[in-house]
């Protein structure tokens, strides 16, 4: 998991933000895909990628904060 310490926070909060407002009108998906997953209806294989694909920068930003702080903390 060293790889992650090379990607900068900047970066990552950037994308985080960008990819989960995108696209800005009328729904960002990231919304749409999540009340798909609460009420069952995201089934279709593009809807599950469209998920992953546009939370991807927000966990890869909350995996690189777990493992600073654990590193931090022992």
């Amino acid at each position: 998991m060293s790889w992650i310490d090379e990607i900068p926070y900047n970066v990552l909060i950037l994308a985080a933000i960008l990819m989960a407002a995108a696209p800005f009108f009328p729904q960002p998906h990231l919304v749409e895909k999540i009340i798909m997953l609460k009420e069952g209806t995201l089934r279709r294989p593009i809807d599950i990628f469209d998920l992953f694909f546009h939370a991807a920068p927000t966990l890869l930003l909350l995996a690189k904060l777990v493992k600073d702080f654990a590193t931090r903390s022992s």
